[in-house]
């Protein structure tokens, strides 16, 4: 009998230290609009780029890499950061990180889990933003200064960076 009980308290402590040690899925947070919004009035003294996607989007895609060019260059400036905010489903957050992890993804991603009330959060951002994406909002000291709704090129979001970074 004290064999069969040390037995399952073995068994019943291994796998609890096993799901300890799992890796979870990353360092992707999911987030409401609240936290999203608290995040940019807490980054007040850096150029933020915010830039809205998601994994099913081919523009979101197509323009990722040049965005991770850009955040190459300036993410090496204390006033500067790019954060990510994907609009994939919740439970799809296993999907995005092999996407983060499969395309060098090198901004914060965060996924931005409060779909149900994207009609109140979409016109906060941006009373002209009809919910479409990829859609880059640039702040400076926690201001909007900076709308793309589209997608964005290269040179146009390096320009505005170099423009306002200092």
């Amino acid at each position: 009998m004290k064999k069969l009980l040390v037995l399952i308290i073995f068994f019943c402590s291994s796998s609890f230290l096993f799901s300890q040690n799992k890796k979870i899925t990353g360092d992707v947070a999911l987030i409401q609009y609240e936290l999203l919004r608290d995040k940019i009035k807490e980054n007040k003294n850096v150029l933020l780029v915010l830039n809205f996607w998601s994994t099913t989007c081919a523009p979101c895609v197509k323009e990722l890499p040049d965005f991770m060019e850009i955040n190459n260059k300036f993410s090496g400036k204390k006033n500067f950061k790019m954060l990510l905010v994907s609009l994939d489903r919740a439970k799809d957050k296993e999907k995005v990180v092999k996407f983060i992890e499969n395309k060098n993804l090198t901004a914060e991603v965060v996924i931005l889990d409060d779909i149900k009330r994207m009609n109140t959060w979409i016109p906060a951002f941006e009373e002209k933003w009809e919910g479409n994406i990829p859609v880059t909002i640039i702040y400076k000291h926690s201001e909007k200064i900076h709308f793309n709704d589209g997608e964005m090129s290269k040179q146009e979001l390096e320009s505005i960076i170099e423009k306002n970074l200092n």
